[in-house]
């Protein structure tokens, strides 16, 4: 079904999927935040099952949308840092001029590093080289030259924004900045860095790779408890619930921290999903429990991620699928009990599912990582992987 609704809103040639694109609400009034666009979770998480999915042309409405307006957003990255390369205001209109909001995610100078993943999971699940050349790797290389002049060194070495923050986690507050990297930030920076490398190996563009690399190398480790937990910056630990899992990115979308990197990665993944569930769902919405869905799939934890999609089906969607934020069923699933509309919860579930039936971020494919003990059969026709294979695979247990 979340599938139907991403074929309805998803077209190469038409603008990219807003808050609720094509729908709204049942009560006569204007949509919540007007249909503008949200790129500090929104409009990342709508796109999350297109590539497993096997809707790469569709894919392309978000990556033609970002290519069309990319002087509009270099015009931005001029006159509010003062700097070269391609930064993205985290909220905009059609044509990508930005709106303001709370500054640590409307003005948020990581937007593009988000974006960016969607330029390299397109060449990725693609392998289309005109792709590569022409467009991800120009864009991936502007947001890396725009880090590169706005980031500077302490006096250890390593680099960081002069000011950080991570999306709505204090609010519109003075405490709401850091003045070292949040785990946010410092994960969209490296997962920047790294990327721009990697397309310019793959391009024999040596030089640069090589610049890249250094300049990913200067960046420091994540911040982490002494239990291997995940902070939301070194100076704030996750201690309060909170429904954007900003601190976790680089364990999910980004990958920088795999399952499959042993034991030590094992640890904070599953530690820092521990806390999570320990804190509670008090101020979590819809989507953070798609997220967390994801997330648990990467943890080769299929109980716990069919776990999370159910109770996002059954207890923050409307009768007609459509999620609306709050915990409808008002059981304690979250405080949020309210009931706008927005799109980004079903997709994240969609690609919820697709993570629990096939991975491939890792460098190699695995089929079924993550589904429950009960799950006796099961089946998927034509997903898609990173290097441009489709699998289809069957599971059917005798009884």
């Amino acid at each position: 079904m979340e599938q139907y609704k991403f074929g309805s809103v998803a077209r190469a040639d038409a603008p990219p999927i807003s808050l609720q694109a094509v729908w709204t609400a049942d009560n006569g009034r204007i949509p919540p935040w007007k249909g503008d666009y949200h790129h500090d979770l929104n409009t990342q998480l709508s796109y999350w099952p297109a590539y497993s999915g096997n809707h790469l042309t569709e894919a392309m409405g978000y990556i033609n949308h970002m290519e069309q307006n990319k002087a509009n957003y270099k015009r931005y990255t001029k006159l509010y840092f003062g700097a070269e390369g391609i930064a993205v205001p985290g909220v905009t209109t059609l044509d990508g001029t930005e709106m303001g909001g709370w500054i640590q995610y409307s003005l948020s100078p990581t937007v593009s590093s988000w974006l960016a993943q969607h330029y390299y999971l397109q060449w990725r699940y693609s392998m289309d080289r005109a792709f590569l050349k022409n467009k991800a790797y120009p864009w991936i290389k502007g947001t890396a030259l725009f880090l590169e002049n706005i980031t500077v060194k302490d006096a250890n070495g390593h680099r960081k924004l002069k000011i950080s923050s991570s999306p709505e986690i204090n609010d519109n507050d003075l405490s709401a900045w850091f003045l070292e990297n949040t785990n946010y930030d410092l994960a969209l920076m490296k997962f920047t860095f790294k990327a721009a490398a990697e397309l310019a190996t793959e391009l024999g563009l040596k030089t640069e790779a090589a610049k890249w690399s250094k300049l990913l190398n200067e960046f420091d480790d994540f911040s982490i408890t002494n239990n291997d937990e995940l902070k939301f910056a070194p100076t704030l630990d996750y201690k309060e619930s909170h429904r954007h899992f900003s601190h976790m990115m680089a364990i999910h979308p980004l990958g920088l921290i795999k399952w499959e990197d042993g034991a030590k990665a094992q640890s904070i993944i599953k530690n820092t999903i521990q806390l999570l569930d320990k804190v509670g769902p008090d101020y979590w919405c819809g989507y953070s429990y798609s997220w967390l869905a994801n997330m648990k799939a990467r943890a080769k934890d299929g109980e716990g991620a069919a776990k999370d999609l159910e109770i996002f089906a059954k207890a923050f969607c409307s009768v007609n699928s459509f999620h609306l934020n709050g915990d409808q069923t008002k059981s304690g699933l979250s405080k949020f009990q309210y009931r706008p509309f927005t799109l980004e919860g079903n997709f994240a579930f969609a690609s919820g599912l697709q993570e629990m039936l096939l991975q491939s971020y890792a460098g190699f494919i695995e089929i079924m990582p993550a589904i429950p003990a009960e799950w006796k059969d099961a089946s998927f026709k034509n997903l898609r992987t990173e290097g441009a294979f489709l699998v289809s695979a069957k599971k059917k247990t005798d009884r």
